[in-house]
């Protein structure tokens, strides 16, 4: 079993940043990649960004450019967002995947606002 944990969050002014991290204990070797989804009201979660053990990462077309994901070890993941924008407003959650047994782990959730 993998746990979440997430820190970061809050709220901020259009154009500031914020530093999302998550901490994974447990079952750390089970883990292949790391990555952050969001939530915004009325919508479906998405992908935000995400790394794999290789390195890889993956962006939404809406943030590229402006955040970025890394990894500084197996168990650890952070998300640097510069120039945030109102629509940016949502819960975010990190996850964690296995793909030999299609697991997929999720953090509680941090919810980031974005002030205009």
């Amino acid at each position: 079993q993998v746990v979440l944990v997430e820190s970061g969050g809050g709220l901020v002014q259009a154009g500031g940043s914020l530093r999302l991290s998550c901490a994974a204990s447990g079952s750390v070797s089970g883990i292949h990649g790391m990555g952050w989804y969001r939530q915004a009201p009325g919508k479906q979660r998405e992908l935000v960004a995400s790394v794999g053990n290789g390195g890889i990462t993956n962006y939404a077309d809406s943030v590229k450019g402006r955040f970025t994901i890394s990894r500084d070890n197996k168990n650890t993941v952070s998300l640097q967002m510069n120039s945030l924008k109102p629509e940016d407003t949502a819960v975010y959650y990190c996850n964690a995947w296995n793909d030999w047994y299609s697991r997929d782990y999720w953090g509680q959730g941090t919810q980031v606002t974005v002030s205009s």
